[in-house]
C-alpha cells in the first residue's frame, strides 16, 4: 500500500525547511553587523591632557570593549579597550581607555610608523562610501601618524601620507610608568581632537569623491558616518632598561567592531557613529 502525501503538506515542510535555513543564515550573520553608536553633543569643554576627567565625557557612553580583528574566531582580548566620542561645531573628540600592565612607546617622529609600537588608531570615512578616509595613530607618548587614502589598499588605493590632520591635538596620560619594566602599570589613555576643517582630501588626491563635498564641515544633526578604532598590541618582554619586543611574536590587533580579517581597510565592515544632540 503506497501513502498519498498530501500536497499541502509537502508544501508546509518546504516552507519550514526555508525558514529554519533563513534563520540558520541569519544567525550565522548576526555578529556580522558593525556596531553602533550614538554620538552627543559637548555642552562642556574638554582639556586635551588624556585624563578623561572632564565633566564633559559624563555624558558620552563607553563603546563595547574592543574585540579581536577577525572577530569571534579569535579569544577575547588580554586587556580592555573602549571608547568615547563626543562632537561640537568645532571638533570631534575622541576618548580611549587602553589598559595594560607594561606601558611601552619609543617612537617620537611625527608621521613614522607608529603601529611598530603599541598605539591606538582612528578611521573615519565621512560618506560612508569605502573611498576617501582618513587614518590617525598615537603612541604612548603622543606621537600622531596621520594619511588619507583615496580607496582601500587592496583596490589599488596607495596611502598619501603628505596629509596631515591640521590643528589636530592630542593627549596622553600614562597610569603608571612609561617604559619602566620594574613595577606594573594600570594603563594609559587618550584624548583627541580632530577639526572638522582639517578633514579635507589633499591636494594631490584624485578628485571625484562624493566626500571632497564635505569640504571639511561637521555633520548635520542626524548623520552617520562610518568609523572604526583599533589597538595594535605587541608581545613585550623585560629588559635590563625597560622593554622589547617579543622575538617573532606578531601583533595582536584589538578593534571596535570586528573586520573579520588581519585588515583594517576594510571599510565595509566599520561601525557607524551617529551624531546627536
Amino acid at each position: 500500500m503506497r501513502l498519498e502525501i498530501p500536497a499541502f503538506l509537502i508544501g508546509a515542510c518546504a516552507a519550514s525547511t526555508v525558514m529554519a535555513q533563513a534563520v540558520g543564515e541569519w544567525a550565522r550573520m548576526a555578529p556580522m553587523v558593525p556596531r553602533t553608536y550614538s554620538c552627543v553633543r559637548a555642552t562642556k569643554p574638554i582639556q586635551i591632557d588624556g585624563k578623561l576627567d572632564d565633566a564633559a565625557w559624563q555624558q558620552a557612553p563607553w563603546t563595547e570593549e574592543f574585540v579581536d580583528i577577525e572577530g569571534s574566531v579569535k579569544p577575547k582580548p588580554k586587556f580592555r579597550t573602549r571608547a568615547r566620542m563626543l562632537w561640537d561645531d568645532q571638533n570631534f573628540y575622541i576618548a580611549a581607555e587602553i589598559l595594560e600592565p607594561h606601558v611601552w612607546g619609543t617612537i617620537r617622529e611625527r608621521d613614522a610608523v607608529i603601529f611598530q609600537d603599541p598605539d591606538f588608531e582612528v578611521f573615519i570615512d565621512p560618506d560612508g562610501d569605502g573611498a576617501g578616509y582618513y587614518e590617525i595613530e598615537m603612541n604612548a607618548k603622543g606621537t600622531i601618524f596621520d594619511l588619507y587614502l583615496h580607496k582601500a589598499y587592496r583596490e589599488g588605493g596607495p596611502a598619501l601620507h603628505g596629509w596631515n590632520c591640521t590643528g589636530i591635538d592630542g593627549g596622553v596620560d600614562v597610569q603608571g610608568t612609561l617604559n619602566v619594566s620594574g613595577d606594573a602599570d594600570r594603563g594609559w589613555s587618550v584624548e583627541i581632537a580632530i577639526p572638522w576643517a582639517s578633514l579635507v582630501p589633499p591636494a594631490d588626491a584624485p578628485k571625484g569623491s562624493a566626500e571632497e563635498a564635505r569640504l571639511g564641515s561637521p555633520p548635520g544633526l542626524g548623520d552617520t558616518w562610518r568609523m572604526n578604532f583599533s589597538r595594535v598590541q605587541w608581545p613585550l618582554v623585560k629588559t635590563s632598561d625597560g622593554y622589547a619586543k617579543e622575538p617573532g611574536a606578531k601583533e595582536d590587533n584589538w578593534v571596535w567592531t570586528p573586520q573579520w580579517a588581519v585588515d583594517m581597510h576594510r571599510p565595509e565592515h566599520w561601525g557607524r557613529v551617529r551624531f546627536t544632540r
